[in-house]
C-alpha cells in the first residue's frame, strides 16, 4: 500500500527551477520510497547511491565535462545517502552552475554531515526539506479520518515508521530492529564513537524523562559520562532526527524556570522500544509521557511540511506550574495545554494568563486534537 507523503506536492512544485533539492530524514523515514514514487520508471532520471562504491568513485576528482558524460541527457539527478560522498556540496554546485536542464535531487540521513557539506557551497542554490515519520493526516488521508482516530492508541505505542504502519503485526520485532541498528548507525560512523553502550543507557534515560525537564548532570551520572559528552552525544541525537529539544519560555518574571530544556522523541515508537514498553494503554501508567510526546511531534510535522518556521518553548514556575508547549509563528504566540482525558482539569492556565493575558491558551485533548492537526 502507497500511503501518499504531504512532501510530494512540496517537491512536485520545486522541479522545474535550477535549485538542487536536499531531502534529510532518520534512516527508514521513506525518502527512497517517497522518490520511487514520483520517479520509478521515470527514463529522464538517473539514480546514484552514496553508500555504494562506484558511486563515490564517480564523484572523486570529478570536473563539470566528466559530469557532464555521466549524466548524458537526463534530466533529473537522484543522489540518495549523499552524505557519504566526499565533499558532496561541492560536486552539487559544479553540476547546478555548469550543467544545464538538470535538476538534482540529494537524500541524506544525518543532517549534520550533510549540512556540513552541502550548506556553504549550495547558498541560494538549494530547497532544503525534512521527511519524517507518518503523521496523523497523511494516513487519513489515505483511509478517513474516523479510522486513524481509531488507531491513535496504536499509534500512540507504536508510532508512525512507514515499516511499522505497514507491517501490522509485527510492529515490535520492526521497532526493536530500528532501534538497536539503524537509529545508531550515523551517530556512530560521524561522531567517531565506539562506545554504543553509552548511547543507549543515554537514550533509554531520555526515553523515561520524555517531556520532563532535563538536567545534564544527572543525565551524566546516570550513563557514567561527562556533562561535555552527554551533550555531545545529545547534539548527534538531534542531527540524527531521533530526538529534539524545546527550551523554557520566560520574560524574566521572578517565579519562571530559566534555562530549562525538555527533550522529546521524534516517534513515540521508537521512545517505546528503547526501554520496551509495548504494553495497551489501558494498562500504562505513562499515558501523559506518550499523549505529550506524539501531540508535540504531530505539530511539529504539520509545521514542517508547510514550512511554517515556528519557535517553540515550553513554561514552567519553580511552583511547578506547567503550559506545554508556547508557538511562534509570524509574531502570533499561542500555548497549548496537552491532556489525554478531557476531563482532567489544568491548573495552569489561570496563572499563566495572568502573566501573558495577550497568548491564546488551547488545551488539546483526545477528543478534540483532529481540531490541531
Amino acid at each position: 500500500m502507497h500511503i501518499k507523503r504531504i512532501l510530494e506536492t512540496n517537491l512536485t512544485n520545486k522541479l522545474q527551477d535550477n535549485k538542487a533539492i536536499v531531502i534529510y530524514g532518520a534512516r527508514q523515514v521513506g525518502k527512497s520510497t517517497l522518490l520511487r514514487r514520483l520517479f520509478d520508471g521515470d527514463k529522464d532520471v538517473l539514480w546514484l547511491y552514496g553508500d555504494q562504491p562506484q558511486t563515490q568513485a564517480i564523484f572523486e576528482n570529478a570536473s563539470t565535462e566528466r559530469l557532464k558524460t555521466i549524466i548524458s541527457s537526463k534530466k533529473i539527478l537522484i543522489i540518495d545517502e549523499a552524505q557519504l560522498i566526499k565533499n558532496i556540496g561541492l560536486k552539487i554546485k559544479l553540476i547546478t552552475d555548469y550543467i544545464p536542464n538538470i535538476k538534482v535531487i540529494a537524500t541524506g540521513s544525518s543532517s549534520f554531515e550533510l549540512a556540513n557539506k552541502i550548506n556553504e557551497p549550495l547558498t541560494g542554490r538549494k530547497w532544503e526539506y525534512q521527511l519524517l515519520p507518518f503523521s496523523f493526516k497523511e494516513l487519513s488521508m489515505q483511509t478517513s479520518v474516523a479510522e486513524e482516530l481509531g488507531n491513535i492508541e496504536t499509534r500512540l505505542i507504536y508510532g508512525y515508521y512507514p515499516d511499522v504502519v505497514l507491517n501490522k503485526g509485527n510492529e515490535k520485532e520492526i521497532l526493536l530492529e530500528l532501534a538497536n541498528s539503524y537509529l545508531y548507525k550515523d551517530i556512530l560512523l560521524w561522531g567517531n564513537l565506539q562506545k554504543s553502550d553509552k548511547i543507549t543507557k543515554l537514550l533509554q534515560a531520555l526515553a523515561f524523562q520524555a517531556g520532563s525537564q532535563v538536567s545534564y548532570n544527572e543525565l551524566a551520572q546516570i550513563v557514567g559520562l561527562n556533562i561535555k559528552t552527554v551533550e555531545k552525544y545529545i547534539e548527534l541525537l538531534e542531527k540524527s532526527f531521533v530526538v529534539y529539544k524545546v527550551s523554557s519560555f520566560s520574560r524574566n518574571l521572578r517565579n519562571e524556570l530559566k534555562a530549562s530544556i525538555k527533550i522529546y522523541f521524534y516517534d513515540n515508537g521508537i521512545r517505546n522500544a528503547l526501554i520496551s514498553a509495548f504494553n495497551p494503554i489501558s494498562l500504562r501508567d505513562d499515558i501523559g509521557v506518550l499523549w505529550e510526546n506524539f501531540i508535540m511531534s504531530e505539530l511539529l510535522k504539520k509545521d514542517m511540511y508547510a514550512k511554517n518556521f515556528a519557535r517553540r518553548w515550553f513554561w514552567r514556575t519553580k511552583q511547578q506550574q506547567e503550559i506545554d508547549l508556547i508557538h511562534e509563528s509570524g509574531g502570533v504566540y499561542k500555548a497549548f495545554e496537552f491532556k489525554w482525558n478531557s476531563l482532567k482539569k489544568v491548573h495552569a492556565v489561570k496563572i499563566f494568563k495572568e502573566a501573558y493575558p495577550d497568548i491564546e491558551v488551547n488545551v488539546i485533548n483526545k477528543d478534540n486534537f483532529i481540531d490541531y492537526m
